[in-house]
């Protein structure tokens, strides 16, 4: 069994270069609402709230893609490498990236020279279940706000990196940590909010989702995942998360994961924030009959009261730790306005997203054995002798029977995220094909230790690949192009209205791809592994393009045989900003 020993202690300090800062105005929710929009800046997660990472950009095209070269790179510096899973944000000719070991910098995009660096302190015992990674961070007023390790909000100073406030989230020692970057959305009564999920739910922890005012910190609502558990609103209980028992039994209800660590999105035509639920506690399902909602599921949130206004479970009673935390799209299907989400286990689906109903359902990637496909209504037909055996029933009741699961519990698709091309209108997801040996164990819930109950061996399944970039039409549910990986895909992908699809490989390849074909146009090694998320923006006429290198994540640490595949990867952590060369005139 694997354990977390990622602990670091830091200075909280700001370290302000001496250069000249840019002129920087606050960044409003408006920007942010509108921010797929407008080319000269990136000011939420998602390139836009809705999360489709389309940029409207077209300078750099098809046909000159081929020439870009770097404009600057930056070093992260130091000892504290491990995965760089960020996306960074652009305004005002300053980019903000976090880093791992919960790290922020401010970076001057004409030069690539950092403005100010915090370095968050972490305390001894910190329990990070996938590396010390963060995924991001959000831009408000005059505030840069990112979660840490030790699950902790802090808001700094845009301008000096200095620290404005500070709040707890949860008890680390718990398991509580804070991974994925907040998301800024619009509230009539409350004014602009501050929304975030946690993280722990190998550690037997309750998932919820909280709002909290951006310029104090101070918590608005908060909703559990999990039925049974009571929400808040403006400091006083508010409704229960379902029907207390209904789906589940005993008091498992009360340490049953739905972690909701990669975050969320917000629809404007919907006014809905919607967010993914993780895996329950613990692995091992023959301890919890029954549905086990809302785990593994997708939920869509009322930001003025907290309330679920709908939920769509993709793995009811999961024995396989297919985490529902993936990504919510929002896109417009022939004229219904839908959503889509490529759920790690292995299927692809797409909603409406007004009331959650199915609309499609369909596999993305290859051989999946614990399903033989989707009802109706989306609700997986399972292969009942692919859920691992009830180890009370074996001899010595210490082993159940195992299995051999597709997709692994890494997913067809884990965190990194896909892109929706408004023009193709195809989405771009980056997949795994592996498998697993899986089998469950006895497990007693223990306050900071891993609650699973499960071991696991993850395989390849293919020779030639593990990793695959797929175009999905989700009309018709089919791939319209794969490219093969040897190594898994670990990082998330940007798409733009020059047809253009940019994502990165553990190789430190960081490609451009033609988005209706799939052939390769351009591909440059930043000589790490990519697991970050590029990011394009428009400055002075010229349009630059961003992706944060530095090999790390879930994949080595868990990956069981496919660990063999990247062994010998060199981490790193390098900001790389590229850009089309001017013109050198002829002699």
């Amino acid at each position: 069994m694997k354990t977390w020993k990622w602990f670091a202690s830091a200075s909280a300090v700001a370290l302000t270069a001496a250069i000249t800062v840019p002129a920087q105005a606050d960044v409003s929710i408006d920007d942010i609402v509108n921010d797929a929009a407008t080319a000269g800046d990136v000011v939420s997660s998602g390139i836009g709230p809705k999360g489709q990472r389309y940029s409207t950009l077209t300078k750099v095209n098809k046909d000159n893609v081929g020439s870009l070269v770097p404009a600057w790179a930056m070093s992260l510096g130091g000892e504290k490498m491990r995965g760089q899973e960020t996306q960074p944000l652009v305004k005002d000719g300053v980019m903000y990236i976090t880093g791992s070991y919960s790290r922020a910098w401010a970076i001057d995009v004409k030069t690539g020279r950092e403005i100010w660096q915090y370095d968050h302190r972490l305390p001894e015992g910190i329990l990070p279940c996938c590396d010390v990674v963060n995924r991001g961070g959000a831009l408000f007023g005059d505030k840069f706000i990112f979660g840490t390790l030790d699950a902790k909000l802090v808001a700094l100073s845009a301008k000096t990196g200095k620290v404005v406030w500070s709040k707890k989230i949860d008890d680390f020692k718990a398991g509580f940590s804070s991974t994925a970057a907040p998301l800024i959305v619009p509230s009539k009564a409350h004014g602009p909010i501050l929304v975030t999920g946690v993280s722990g739910g190998e550690f037997g922890i309750v998932g919820r989702v909280e709002a909290r005012k951006v310029d104090s910190g101070e918590i608005v609502w908060s909703r559990p995942t999990i039925e049974g558990h009571v929400g808040t609103l403006n400091g006083k209980p508010s409704t229960m998360t379902g029907k207390k028992n209904e789906t589940w039994k005993g008091d498992l209800w009360k340490t049953g994961g739905g972690a909701t660590w990669l975050g969320g999105t917000y629809d404007p035509d919907t006014k809905l924030i919607f967010i993914g639920t993780g895996n329950p506690a613990p692995w091992n399902s023959h301890m919890r009959p029954g549905d086990n909602r809302w785990s593994c599921a997708r939920i869509a949130i009322d930001p003025e009261t907290g309330n679920i206004k709908w939920g769509f479970q993709t793995t009811p009673h999961d024995g396989w730790d297919y985490d529902g935390v993936n990504e919510v799209v929002s896109f417009d299907l022939n004229g219904t306005k839908a959503a889509a989400t490529a759920d790690r286990n292995g299927f692809f689906y797409v909603l409406d997203r007004t009331n959650g109903k199915f609309i499609r359902g369909f596999p993305f990637v290859s051989k999946i054995s614990w399903a033989s496909g989707l009802d109706d209504n989306g609700r997986p037909k399972y292969v009942k002798e692919n859920y691992p055996g009830n180890p009370t029933a074996s001899k010595d009741g210490k082993k159940g029977k195992a299995v051999f699961a597709i997709p692994s519990f890494l997913g067809g698709k884990n965190w990194m995220p896909m892109a929706y091309n408004k023009d193709t209108k195809l989405f771009y997801v980056p997949s795994n094909e592996w498998g697993m040996d899986l089998w469950n164990e006895p497990v007693t819930y223990k306050k900071g230790a891993a609650y699973l109950g499960a071991g696991f061996t993850i395989k390849p399944i293919f020779d030639d690949h593990i990793g695959a970039l797929k175009a999905v039409d989700p009309a018709s549910g089919k791939i319209v192009w794969s490219v093969k990986s040897k190594t898994p895909l670990w990082g998330g992908v940007m798409t733009t209205a020059a047809g253009l699809v940019f994502y990165g490989t553990p190789e430190g390849d960081f490609k451009a791809l033609d988005a209706s074909s799939g052939k390769e146009l351009w591909s440059f090694n930043t000589g790490s592994g990519i697991v970050g998320s590029p990011i394009t923006w428009e400055q002075d006429g010229q349009q630059y393009i961003t992706v944060v290198s530095g090999w790390g994540g879930a994949v080595p640490l868990w990956g069981g045989e496919v660990a063999k595949s990247v062994a010998n990867l060199n981490q790193g952590g390098m900001v790389w900003t590229f850009k089309l060369p001017k013109t050198v005139a002829a002699n």
